[in-house]
């Protein structure tokens, strides 16, 4: 399903393709990625900081940052293969962090396709490990919490958002929040951060 047309994407892919790759700036003093939004393809993310050895720190764990990246692009593959394409990544791998627990992040998403339970079911027709699911009672122990089975085997965990609802996290004043605001705040003290957007990359039809 392609959500704005054969000719749109392609053009889209074309521009893509041409443009230069993206830099992120250094980390706040708050370890965090400075407030904005970074619009990076897996190429850009994979030759960023974020997944490259860091000559200054014999700590950062380069290596699982980008075997994250590799589970994500698995997980991301799919959803753009249902015409999920409004990606989003943040978490711990995102922060001045040696070796991030994990990558969160949201899409957004149709509400009929998300509430039917029609996306769960396409996009676990698509995982061989059927991880697709938000169901609380599929939560398991895992890090010192009850993770979803996507975070058990990819240690990523991506939650569908839809305009108009909340995400369970809440502000300073108590005021919950939906999944955009919520992943451009730091959990902390509850000032801006950065978040990455994940575009598609040429050849690749969602």
């Amino acid at each position: 399903m392609l959500i704005d047309g054969g000719h749109t994407y392609a053009v889209l892919q074309e521009v893509l393709s041409s443009m230069a790759p993206v830099v992120l700036p250094a980390f706040t003093a708050d370890d965090v990625l400075p407030d904005g939004e970074y619009s990076m393809t897996f190429a850009d993310l994979r030759a960023s900081i974020l997944a490259q050895p860091d000559p200054n720190n014999a700590n950062w764990d380069f290596a699982w940052r980008a075997r994250l990246v590799d589970n994500l692009e698995i997980m991301v593959l799919e959803l753009w293969a249902v015409g999920v394409t409004k990606v989003f990544v943040d978490g711990s791998f995102v922060e001045n962090k040696d070796h991030p627990n994990d990558i969160d992040g949201y899409f957004e998403c149709d509400l009929h396709y998300l509430a039917t339970g029609a996306l769960e079911r396409d996009l676990n027709v698509r995982n061989p490990h059927k991880v697709w699911t938000w169901d609380h009672t599929q939560r398991s122990p895992g890090n010192g919490k009850l993770q979803l089975p996507m975070w058990h085997r990819y240690r990523v965990e991506l939650y569908p958002h839809v305009p108009g609802f909340g995400c369970g996290i809440s502000d300073q004043h108590g005021n919950e929040l939906e999944f955009p605001a919520a992943f451009r705040k730091s959990r902390n003290n509850h000032t801006p951060k950065g978040i990455i957007r994940i575009l598609p990359t040429t050849g690749v039809t969602p």
